[in-house]
């Protein structure tokens, strides 16, 4: 099969190697430009954008606040118009499919913002959503926020009681059992469910047009989340939950919102806001104002104004971002500069590296403590600060960039760096992104959990990351932390050689990481399974030279899909295969070829689909910055093997 794939005609099949002094005047360009995006700091900030969702949820809260900003607003408007697709809705990502849930809180939020609903573009949206079924169809989010606007009833959505708070941790379910994205999205949403408070809705909009059957007839919102049994045992717990919700005693609620409240005020996190994502951000500000703080309030102004930080603007368009990215934006950057030849010294590396170490969180025992006790913080967050909460991923990749840059000079936080992550590893030798072993997938199946995403246990490609960063700093196949995480990663493997990608789109991002990783720990890149890895990302070569993945491959019966190549995919199979030793493969030239070729603009080439994911089927993300970071990196290796002759890179991403 080799020998046929290796004999495939393509565009690039008898074509020469690049020209080294094009290859030369390409990475001199983006680094000029990538050095020029450094915030003086020493750090880097690319947009990190999501779907319609998040831009139409921000104008939710002001209309259910009653603060309306019409600014704004309008301009987030602009953007959701500009993000509708052909089919009339809204999709998850980029030339993605309609998408129910994202289709109701765009139209609703166009309709708040005084869209009228006879205009073409909402009447297209609309008739999209009642073809699929109606809002009812909509996820367990949306019909929350639409329980909150008086658009369905609170029957619509599963019994979220806020006294779940005072179950024992033995319990089925306990806070501490679900991923830190749930934790800080729930505890706010808890107090919401107990209060059930009505949004102001100044201007009385409604959607009644968006449903099949109205509303309060509607029969059929709960639906089992997986189809297996266990779903419809849950949906028969809510029933009958829901037959004893009023003999709950005041008081229990009155203590359970006490604690959510003292939850919510230890992880504020100033600026940054709880957790330093959006949703989180967005639902602390609905309990406090539930609960009647006024908006002068220290703890509400602050959550009020980590939230605004996340909008982005462009004349007059603009978005809300789902987060922020920094942290993870400087690693990675310092990457792509560390192989494009800035050394120790250099301004540029000197001032990321000090910018990163100050990030670090060595104080906090955040969340994660809980499984893992006795252990050191030490990590990074994925923000500019999440002390509760940093990230596995973004630890390893810091740690790598510093080791990189000079071991001896940010050798403290070097090997704190180390014994945080290795004392994040779960049982199954793998890493997960913010938790030890979250894994309870029973609650997977409860009603609420219908977005899938729930948990946050151990991926291939997060613990390739870890694995390649204990090989980097010196550990080797003797260390139990790493025979436990290769074998996790042999088991790991799909079938057809690939490994899954939680995180970035997907089977391309998995394989990458892991064989970057396995290439970094000495395994022999010539083992079958290895080969089979590398077998599989030529099978997946497009005809011009690049690689592609669509975030439709995160549903198995898609997962071959592709519409097009990337910059950023075709970066990671180069680097993928570059890892297994295939550096003079036809392959690797085809993936330089098209890097050299594809459109850009100095340092950032043109990508407009989506390239990783925050939860698989349910959220999709952009990186702004992966189009800088990761064609440079690769042409920048590539110069570099060839110049050395060499066969392999030496490090461990």
């Amino acid at each position: 099969m080799m020998e046929m794939r290796d004999r495939r005609t393509t565009p690039f099949q008898h074509g020469q190697a690049s020209d080294a002094r094009e290859i030369d005047g390409v990475i001199e360009e983006a680094k000029t430009w990538l050095a020029d995006q450094q915030v003086s700091d020493g750090h880097w900030a690319f947009e990190l954008e999501a779907d319609a969702t998040i831009p139409a949820e921000y104008i939710f809260l002001n209309h259910f606040l009653g603060t309306i900003d019409d600014e704004v607003e309008q301009k987030l408007a602009v953007y959701l118009r500009s993000v509708q697709e052909k089919h009339g809705g809204w999709p998850l990502y980029y030339d993605g499919d309609f998408n129910m849930s994202a289709s109701v809180k765009a139209y609703y939020a166009l309709k708040l913002v005084g869209d009228d609903p006879d205009a073409p573009h909402m009447v297209r949206a609309r008739n999209a959503i009642l073809a699929a079924g109606g809002a009812a169809r909509a996820n367990v989010f949306t019909r929350i926020a639409l329980a909150l606007f008086e658009q369905m009833p609170w029957r619509a959505v599963p019994v979220i009681r806020v006294e779940a708070l005072l179950l024992p941790k033995w319990a089925m379910f306990h806070i501490d059992k679900v991923s830190y994205w749930s934790r800080t999205v729930m505890i706010p949403l808890f107090i919401l469910a107990a209060l059930k408070p009505k949004a102001a809705n100044p201007r009385r909009v409604n959607i009644r047009e968006l449903f099949v059957t109205l509303p309060h007839e509607e029969k059929d919102y709960m639906v089992n989340p997986t189809g297996h049994w266990l779903g419809e045992f849950f949906l028969w717990i809510d029933r009958v939950l829901r037959q004893f919700e009023r003999l709950i005693p005041v008081a229990v609620t009155g203590r359970a919102i006490g604690k959510a409240l003292a939850f919510m005020k230890e992880r504020l996190n100033g600026e940054d806001g709880l957790g330093a994502i959006f949703p989180a951000m967005a639902n602390t500000v609905m309990a406090y104002h539930a609960l009647g703080y006024p908006q002068t309030h220290p703890d509400y102004v602050t959550a009020r104004e980590a939230m605004d930080k996340l909008l982005v603007f462009d004349g007059e368009r603009g978005y809300c971002q789902p987060c922020l990215s920094p942290v993870w934006d400087t690693g990675l950057a310092a990457h792509a500069m560390l192989e494009a030849g800035f050394k120790a010294g250099d301004p540029v590396l000197d001032k990321a590296s000090k910018w990163l170490v100050g990030r670090q969180i060595l104080d906090v025992a955040g969340d994660w403590a809980e499984r893992a006790p006795g252990v050191r913080p030490g990590g990074w967050a994925f923000q500019y600060w999440n002390d509760h909460y940093p990230d596995v991923d973004d630890t390893a990749v810091v740690v790598m960039a510093l080791h990189r840059t000079d071991a001896e000079k940010y050798k403290i936080a070097i090997d704190r760096g180390i014994e945080w992550v290795i004392g994040m590893q779960s049982r199954n030798g793998g890493w997960g992104a913010f938790d030890v072993d979250n894994d309870y997938d029973v609650l997977q199946h409860i009603p609420f959990a219908d977005h899938g995403a729930l948990l946050d246990p151990p991926t291939a490609d997060v613990s390739a990351r870890c694995l390649g960063m204990l090989a980097q700093v010196g550990y080797t196949t003797a260390e139990p932390a790493v025979a436990r995480a290769i074998e996790y990663l042999r088991r790991e493997q799909e079938k057809d050689g690939s490994w899954f990608g939680r995180w970035g789109n997907n089977y391309v991002y998995g394989t990458w990481s892991v064989l970057c990783a396995l290439n970094a720990i000495g395994e022999d890149m010539q083992a079958p399974y290895i080969r089979r890895a590398v077998d599989w990302l030529k099978a997946r070569q497009q005809a011009d030279g690049g690689w592609g993945e669509d975030c439709a491959s995160y549903w198995q019966h898609r997962r071959d899909e592709v519409k097009t190549s990337t910059p950023s995919q075709t970066s990671w199979a180069v680097l993928a295969l570059m890892a297994a030793g295939d550096i003079d493969s036809v392959a690797v030239k085809g993936g330089v070829e098209f890097l050299l070729k594809a459109p850009r603009s100095q340092g950032k080439w043109h990508e407009e689909y989506f390239n990783a994911v925050g939860f698989p089927r349910i959220f999709y993300l952009r990186y702004h910055g992966y189009s800088a970071f990761f064609p440079l990196w690769t042409l920048a290796r590539y110069r570099d093997l060839q110049k050395r002759n060499a066969k392999f890179p030496t490090h461990g991403i």
